[in-house]
């Protein structure tokens, strides 16, 4: 198969999408998100990481001080894709998002992220 169709094919090929976590083995630490494509947003997590660019200053300054083999990088759960024509993920993602939020609570000394209002 030559270049152009194995690009073809990449991007005609459904990306897995769903809800990922960093996690700092040393201090149990964990930041999460969502993304249409969990490959690319995981290679995407570790370049912004290893750059010094990540936009969580807390979860950069970690991996500065402990170093990239101290963090896993995994998929917690994945959405599957609707064959609804022009189905749009994002309030599915969303809703995702939130139900691990809430599982593990990933503020304060748990994670990387600010605690929602009222807590």
């Amino acid at each position: 198969m030559d270049r152009k169709a194995l690009v073809r094919d990449y991007k005609n090929t459904a990306r897995p999408m769903g809800v990922y976590r960093v996690r700092n083995t040393v201090n149990g630490k964990a930041f999460l998100g969502t993304a249409r494509d969990l490959p690319g947003i995981l290679n995407s997590q570790r370049a912004q990481l290893r750059m010094g660019s990540h936009m969580n200053r807390d979860l950069q300054r970690d991996w500065n001080e402990h170093g990239p083999g101290a963090f896993e990088f995994e998929v917690l759960d994945t959405l599957e894709p609707s064959v609804t024509p022009g189905y749009d993920p994002r309030d599915d993602l969303r809703a995702l998002e939130a139900l691990w939020l809430d599982r593990l609570q990933p503020y304060g000394e748990r994670g990387y992220h600010t605690p929602p209002a009222g807590r």
